[in-house]
C-alpha cells in the first residue's frame, strides 16, 4: 500500500480537473522566468490567435496592460487586474498609413470557454522573498487566476487552518502570485474550502452543489463537490466574470466573492428574467428567499451587475425599491461599494427626483423607497392618479423585503402607482423572511420562489450562526381581555388595537417590572460577556419604555455603556427624554461605534430602529421586552445571526413571552418551503447539558469531586494517571471520550448564563482537563485549533463554543429531548394552530410512551395519563403558561427514565418492574422476609409459568394462574387483602401477557 501524502490529495484534484478538461502540466515544465507568475507566451498566443487584426506592437502593449498593474500593494494591483480581465482594455494603433484603429480586448474570451487555455500545473516554483513551491495552480490564458494548498489528510498533526496560514506566507513571500489570483482553494482532502486569498478564515466556504437543486452535506465529498460544482469551465468564467468584486473602504480594499447558494440564486433569477420579463412573460420573475444575513444585499448587487450587462435587455434600468428609509440608505450604501459590478448608482431622495429619473431613457441603477411612488398634491388638488413615467419594457423593480407595502393594489396604493408609473416594468423579489400572511402572498406578486437558502441551510453552511432561545419571563399585570385580544391582532398596530397595545405597554412598563428585567439583563449580560465579548440590543414596546428601561440599567452598579436608539420628535417629547435626541450624523456616529468591536458602547435600547436592514456582527444577544410576530419577530432576532470572528451563536432572551409566536413565525419559514428553526430553546439545551455530563462522567468513571479533593497529592496524581491510560487503552474508547466531551464543551457554551449550569463548573473544569491530557498524547490539530486553545479554566472565564451545535443529530430527540429543529416540531408547526406546539408535540410523544408502557405498568401509566391530562387541561385553560406546561411534561418524561433506571438497580427484568410497583405499593400489609424482589421474582415466574395461547379468553386457563400467584402470596399478605391484591396482578398480567407467547 502506497504511504498516503499530501500529493495523494493534490493527484485526486488533478484528476479530476482532468475528467473536466483541464490540461495538466508539471511545474517545472511551465516556460518561464521563475520570479514571473504568468505564462506570457500563452498569453501572446491566446491574443494572437483572438484577435488576429491586432498588429505585433499592440499585441506587446495588451501584453504589458495584462501584467503591469496599478497599486502600491497587492490589494489594490489583484483590482486592477479584476477590472481588465472582467471589464477588457482598450488598444489602439495605426497602420501603415496612419490610420487609426482601436480594438476593446479581454484576455479571456468568456463567451466561448473551450476557446481558452486551461491549465493545471502542479509544484509551481516562484522565485520571491523567499521562495517557494505552490501545490496546484490554474492558469487560464497563461494567468495564474486559481491557487490550491493541500494538507495530507492522513496527518494527524496539521489541518486546513494549516493550508490558510500558508497562503498567508506565500502573500508576503510571492506577492506577485496574488497579483492575479481570483479564487484561493484549501483542502485537507476531507474539508474543501474556497475564498478570497486575504480572507479570515472565517470567510472561506464549502461549495455543496453540484447544479443548484442538490446539497451535498457529507465532509469527504467536499473537494470532489467542490471542483465539479464550480469549476466546470464555463462555470469557473462565470464566476471569474460576475461573482468576484473588491469593495473600497476609504482605501481598504476588501475582496468578496459568491457562495454557492449566492451563485445559484442569481444564476436562477437571471435565466428566470430571460423568459419572464415582458413582453416575453408576465413580468414576474420571481422571488429569492435567502435567510437573513446570508448575503442578500451581495446577491442583489452581483443580480443588477449582470442583468445590466445582458446585451437582450439593451441597457435597462434597474429600479431597487425598500420599505423605509433606514433600509434604503443601508442597501444603497452596500451597493456604491459594489460599484465594480453595478456601476454608478443613482438616489431618488424626492418624489420629484424619481419622477425625473424614471421618465430618462438610458439605463442605470436607481434606488428609492416606495412611498415615493405615492400621489402628490397639486394647487388644485391631489392627483387622482399616479402619471406614466415610462413605458420601456427594459424596466425592472427589484424590492427588497417586500412586506405589505408591496401589496397595496386599491386606488393609489404604492403597489398599484408603481405599476401605473412602469406599465410594462418586470418584478423580482429578494426576502429573508417569506410573507404569505392574509391578503399578502409573495408569489402572487412576484412570482414563484425560484432559490430558496434557509435558516437550517445557512447554519449548517456557516453563513450565520445558530440563535437560541432563553426564557426569563418576568409577568405583565395585565387584564384577561388585553391578554386574549392579543393573541388575534395583526402583526402592525393599528387604530382598532392601540387600546390593546397601549394597556401592554403600560404593563410592560411598569417601574418595579422594569426595575426586575433591568436587573437581570445586567447580571446575564456580564456573565455572558465574561467568557465571550460583544455586543447586545434590549428590544422594547414604547419609546416611553425604552427610556425607563435606560434609566433603570443606568442606575445600577457596573452597567456598561448604553445608549437609546429611537425616532424622536421635539415638539411634543418630554424635555427629559432630550439626552436621546439625535441628528442624523450624530446617529451615523453612534451606528458606528456600536459595528465596532472595541468601542465601549455595549448594549443599544431600541424600539423599532435598526431591528431591520442594520448589521453589527458584533451583537450576539438580544433582550427582548417587547410582543413581536411574523415577519417583524424574524427579521429582529437576526440582527444577532451574523457570523463573526469566534462567536458560536447568537442569543434571544425573553422577558415578555414570544415563544409561542416564534413557533408561528417558524411555520412561516417551513411553510414557504425551507427548513430550520429560528432559534433552539434553552429550557431543552440545559437538560441536554447537565444529561451529556453524566453520559461524559460515566466514562471517567463516575468520578465524586468531594472524594477526589480528599485525597492527597500524590493520590491524586496516581488517579489521575490511572484514568488517562484507562482512555487510551482503544482508540474507540478515546474516541468515544473526546467526542462526548466535545458534546459537552458545545451545550455548556450556549446555556452558561443559565444558573443552573455554574453548579458544574468544577466538574466540567476537571472533565476539560482529562480532555488537555488526551490531547496532548492523542487528538489531531484541526480548524478549530484556535479556538480550542482559548478553552480554558471554566470557573474563571466559562468557555464558548467550537463549532456549529446540531441538537437534532447530537442527540435522539425521540428520548423526549426534544427542540424545535426536531423534524416532527416542524411537521406538526405546519399543521398546527397558534396553540403552543412544543406542548403539543410533548403530549405526542408522551401518549406514545405512555401506550407503549401501558401493558407494562398499568397502575403507573394510568398514574402519569391523569398528570399528563391535567397539565394539559391547566395549559388550555390558560392558568398555565407554556413555560411552566413544558416543564410539567419533561416530569413525566423524567419518570420514564427512573423507570429504566430502577429497573437496573432492583435487579428486576423491564416486565417485572410493574409487579414491584404493585407490590410495594402495598408494602405495609406484606408480611415477608428478604427484599420485595425475591417475592416478584416468584410472582412473575408462577404467572409465566401457567401462560398458554389466548390465557386471557380461558376462564380455566385464568384460574389456573390466579391459583398459582395466589399461592405465592398466601401468608405473605392478610386474607382481608388477598383478593383485591390478586385482581391487580391478574389485571397487570392480561395487560403484559395478553399477546403471549409473541411476548414473554
Amino acid at each position: 500500500m502506497k504511504l498516503m501524502i499530501e500529493s495523494t490529495v493534490q493527484n485526486a484534484a488533478i484528476e479530476w480537473l482532468q475528467n473536466l478538461g483541464y490540461r495538466h502540466q508539471e511545474g517545472n515544465s511551465l516556460q518561464r522566468e521563475l520570479k514571473k507568475v504568468v505564462l506570457e507566451d500563452d498569453l501572446r498566443a491566446f491574443l494572437q490567435s483572438t484577435y488576429p487584426e491586432l498588429p505585433a506592437t499592440a499585441i506587446s502593449e495588451a501584453l504589458s496592460a495584462f501584467t503591469q498593474h496599478e497599486g502600491m500593494d497587492v490589494d489594490h494591483r489583484n483590482r486592477d487586474f479584476h477590472r481588465k480581465m472582467t471589464q477588457g482594455i482598450a488598444i489602439s494603433w495605426k497602420d501603415a498609413q496612419d490610420k487609426e484603429y482601436a480594438r476593446h480586448i479581454y484576455p479571456i474570451n468568456f463567451a466561448e470557454p473551450d476557446k481558452n487555455s486551461f491549465v493545471c500545473a502542479d509544484e509551481v516554483k516562484i522565485e520571491g522573498k523567499n521562495n517557494r513551491r505552490c501545490d496546484l495552480l490554474i492558469f487560464i490564458n497563461g494567468l495564474p487566476v486559481v491557487v490550491f494548498e493541500f494538507k495530507n489528510a492522513f496527518d494527524a498533526n496539521v489541518g486546513i487552518d494549516n493550508a490558510h496560514g500558508q497562503i498567508g506566507h506565500y502573500l508576503l513571500d510571492i506577492p506577485q502570485l496574488f497579483d492575479y489570483n481570483a479564487i484561493t482553494i484549501l483542502s485537507d482532502g476531507m474539508q474543501a474550502l474556497h475564498g478570497m486569498y486575504n480572507a479570515a478564515m472565517e470567510w472561506f466556504a464549502p461549495w455543496k452543489s453540484l447544479q443548484g437543486t442538490d446539497t451535498r452535506q457529507k465532509v469527504e465529498l467536499q473537494l470532489e463537490t467542490l471542483l465539479y460544482g464550480l469549476f466546470p469551465k464555463a462555470r469557473l468564467l462565470n464566476y471569474l466574470q460576475h461573482f468576484i468584486f473588491h469593495e473600497d473602504h476609504n482605501g481598504h480594499i476588501i475582496k468578496k466573492g459568491a457562495k454557492y447558494h449566492q451563485y445559484w440564486g442569481i444564476c436562477k433569477a437571471v435565466e428566470s428574467a430571460r423568459s419572464n420579463i415582458k413582453p416575453l412573460g408576465d413580468g414576474r420573475l420571481g422571488v429569492i428567499w435567502h435567510t437573513q444575513g446570508s448575503g442578500k444585499s451581495i446577491s442583489m448587487a452581483i443580480l443588477t451587475g449582470i442583468l445590466r450587462s445582458l446585451p437582450e435587455l439593451k441597457n435597462p434600468t434597474l429600479v431597487i425599491q425598500v420599505d423605509r428609509s433606514d433600509l434604503d440608505q443601508q442597501l444603497y450604501e452596500s451597493f456604491v461599494l459594489c460599484k465594480d459590478l453595478v456601476g454608478d448608482v443613482q438616489h431618488a431622495d424626492t418624489t420629484d427626483e424619481l419622477r425625473e429619473l424614471l421618465s430618462a431613457e438610458g439605463g442605470g441603477v436607481i434606488f428609492t423607497t416606495i412611498e415615493k411612488f405615492r400621489l402628490k398634491e397639486l394647487e388644485e388638488g391631489k392627483e387622482v392618479a399616479h402619471p406614466v413615467l415610462s413605458t420601456r419594457y427594459n424596466l425592472i423593480v427589484m424590492a427588497d423585503e417586500a412586506h405589505r407595502t408591496q401589496y397595496g393594489f386599491k386606488d393609489g396604493g404604492f403597489a398599484q402607482n408603481i405599476r401605473k408609473a412602469m406599465p410594462n416594468a418586470s418584478f423580482i423579489g429578494f426576502t429573508g423572511t417569506p410573507v404569505d400572511g392574509k391578503g399578502a402572498d409573495t408569489e402572487l406578486v412576484f412570482g414563484e420562489t425560484i432559490h430558496t437558502y434557509d435558516i437550517k441551510q445557512a447554519v449548517e453552511d456557516g453563513a450565520t450562526v445558530p440563535i437560541y432561545y432563553e426564557p426569563k419571563m418576568v409577568p405583565l399585570n395585565i387584564k384577561a381581555q388585553y391578554s386574549q385580544a392579543l393573541d388575534a391582532i395583526e402583526e402592525e398596530e393599528d387604530e382598532s388595537t392601540q387600546m390593546v397595545w397601549a394597556a401592554i405597554e403600560d404593563a410592560a412598563g411598569a417601574e418595579d417590572r422594569v426595575k426586575t428585567v433591568a436587573s437581570e439583563i445586567v447580571k446575564h449580560y456580564q456573565a455572558r460577556t465574561a467568557a465571550l465579548p460583544g455586543k447586545a440590543m434590549i428590544v422594547c414596546m414604547s419609546r416611553k419604555n425604552c427610556v425607563k428601561m435606560y434609566d433603570a440599567i443606568t442606575a445600577l452598579e457596573g452597567c456598561p455603556e448604553i445608549a437609546v436608539i429611537m425616532t424622536s420628535n421635539i415638539g411634543k417629547d418630554p424635555v427629559d427624554w432630550n439626552p436621546h435626541v439625535r441628528t442624523k450624523d450624530h446617529m451615523e456616529a453612534i451606528k458606528k461605534r456600536f459595528r465596532t468591536p472595541g468601542d465601549p458602547l455595549k448594549i443599544v435600547i431600541v424600539r423599532d430602529m435598526w431591528l431591520t436592514g442594520f448589521d453589527a456582527p458584533c451583537a450576539h444577544t438580544m433582550y427582548v421586552d417587547k410582543i413581536m410576530k411574523g415577519h417583524n419577530l424574524m427579521q429582529a432576532i437576526a440582527r444577532v445571526n451574523r457570523v463573526f470572528g469566534d462567536k458560536p451563536n447568537g442569543l434571544v432572551v425573553d422577558f415578555i413571552g414570544i415563544s409561542d409566536f416564534l413557533a408561528q413565525a417558524t411555520k412561516k419559514y417551513t411553510g414557504s418551503g425551507g427548513e430550520g428553526k429560528p432559534t433552539i430553546d434553552i429550557e431543552a439545551a440545559v437538560h441536554l447539558c447537565l444529561q451529556q455530563l453524566a453520559s461524559v462522567k460515566a466514562l471517567l468513571g463516575h468520578f465524586d469531586l468531594e472524594s477526589i479533593n480528599a485525597l492527597s497529592a500524590g493520590d491524586r496524581m496516581k488517579w489521575s494517571e490511572a484514568l488517562v491510560n484507562d482512555l487510551l487503552q482503544t482508540d474507540a474508547l478515546t474516541d468515544a471520550f473526546l467526542r462526548e466531551e466535545r458534546k459537552l464543551t458545545e451545550l455548556v457554551a450556549m446555556t452558561n448564563s443559565d444558573e443552573r449550569i455554574w453548579a458544574i463548573h468544577e466538574d466540567i473544569a476537571v472533565v476539560q482537563a482529562f480532555r488537555e491530557a488526551i490531547r496532548k498524547i492523542k487528538v489531531p490539530p484541526g480548524p478549530q485549533r484556535k479556538k480550542n486553545e482559548r478553552i480554558k479554566d471554566l470557573i474563571s472565564k466559562s468557555i464558548e463554543s467550537h463549532s456549529i451545535v446540531d441538537l437534532a443529530s447530537m442527540y435522539d430527540l425521540d428520548k423526549i429531548d426534544i427542540s424545535i429543529i426536531d423534524d416532527r416540531f416542524q411537521a406538526m408547526v405546519k399543521d398546527k394552530g397558534s396553540e403552543n406546539i412544543k406542548v403539543e408535540l410533548l403530549r405526542r410523544i408522551i401518549n406514545d410512551e405512555l401506550k407503549v408502557r401501558m401493558a407494562k405498568n398499568i397502575k403507573k401509566t394510568r398514574k402519569l395519563k391523569e398528570e399528563l391530562e391535567a397539565v394539559l387541561s391547566k395549559y388550555h385553560k390558560n392558568s398555565l403558561d407554556s413555560i411552566a406546561a413544558i416543564k410539567h411534561l419533561l416530569d413525566i418524561a423524567t419518570e420514564f427514565k427512573e423507570d429504566d433506571k430502577r429497573t437496573k438497580e432492583l435487579g428486576l427484568s423491564e416486565d417485572e418492574l410493574a409487579f414491584y410497583d404493585l407490590l410495594s405499593a402495598n408494602g405495609k400489609l406484606l408480611n415477608t422476609q428478604g427484599p420485595i424482589q425475591d417475592l416478584v421474582h416468584k410472582v412473575v415466574a408462577s404467572v409465566k409459568k401457567n401462560l398458554q395461547l389466548d390465557w386471557a379468553k380461558k376462564e380455566e386457563a385464568r384460574a389456573a394462574i390466579r391459583l398459582a400467584v395466589k399461592k405465592e402470596l398466601k401468608g405473605k399478605v392478610p386474607f382481608s387483602e388477598l383478593d383485591q391484591i390478586l385482581k391487580e396482578v391478574i389485571e397487570q398480567a392480561e395487560g403484559q401477557y395478553a399477546d403471549w407467547p409473541m411476548v414473554g
